[in-house]
């Protein structure tokens, strides 16, 4: 008994480590927002794309340490909403829906905070705990990264914040994935034992994150509507590919 007491009490010591990590992607979400209310739209969305740094370090550390609880799932959406579903409806409303009727504006600026929302909702209860390789829907961060990458690539290209009807169109669409039945392939694992398909996806990976440092943002949209644009493609051509993935590396594994 004491030994077991003893190690909940170092569970509950180190449990706050990971929640460190959420609390750094929550402040930095609302530090966006501030950036965007005074007139830093540029600044706020790399201050975004560092949250989402952080967003992935939280469950990378959860799992690392054996720490995932359903606190930490909670938590972790909760920040989520303000960095990956508040910012990008905030950023749509400051630059996009200008000459809109004032309902209007405010129905299309909520949409990525409503639909985002309703994502992060349905991901925590999905109760499966066989890991999966890809996403049922695109996930809050990847469709915020795309809407400010799109922010980011015009300002770099043409030195303003892009044609806002485009705009509207893409935020439309980001949302709609957010809640769709589109498979999307996770990340890959840090590793180049996984297999081709892993390896690859680990080259696209490191390739945009130099891309992302080295161009300031210019091939962040290109390659992020890519990623998006070809999960679709394979997904309405086999429906069923990823799972069929899933089902042989867990039979290898066993």
């Amino acid at each position: 008994m004491k030994n077991i007491r003893k190690n909940q009490q170092k569970r509950l010591k180190r449990s706050f480590i990971p929640n460190i990590a959420t609390v750094f992607n929550m402040f930095l979400g609302f530090l966006a927002i501030t950036l965007i209310f005074n007139g830093e739209p540029i600044k706020a969305g790399w201050v975004m794309m560092v949250g989402v740094f952080f967003d992935v370090l939280d469950g990378k550390l959860a799992r690392l340490m054996g720490l995932t609880s359903r606190f930490g799932t909670e938590f972790d959406s909760l920040a989520d909403t303000i960095s990956f579903c508040a910012v990008p409806s905030v950023l749509v409303y400051s630059l996009y829906v200008e000459g809109l009727p004032i309902i209007l504006g405010a129905a299309i600026s909520f949409m990525p905070l409503l639909f985002g929302t309703i994502r992060l909702a349905k991901f925590n209860i999905d109760t499966s705990e066989v890991p999966k390789p890809y996403f049922i829907g695109l996930t809050t961060p990847l469709a915020a990264i795309t809407i400010i990458g799109f922010m980011l690539f015009n300002f770099k290209l043409y030195d303003n914040m892009g044609d806002a009807r485009l705009a509207l169109v893409i935020v439309a669409i980001m949302s709609f994935l957010e809640i769709s039945p589109v498979r999307f392939s996770k990340f890959p694992i840090l590793s180049l034992k996984r297999g081709r398909n892993n390896n690859l996806r680990l080259v696209a990976l490191v390739i945009t994150l130099v891309s992302l440092f080295l161009f300031r943002g210019l091939l962040l949209f290109p390659l992020m509507s890519i990623y998006i644009v070809w999960s679709i493609i394979k997904w309405m051509l086999d429906k069923d590919r990823l799972s069929i993935e899933s089902k042989s590396k867990n039979e290898l594994d066993e």
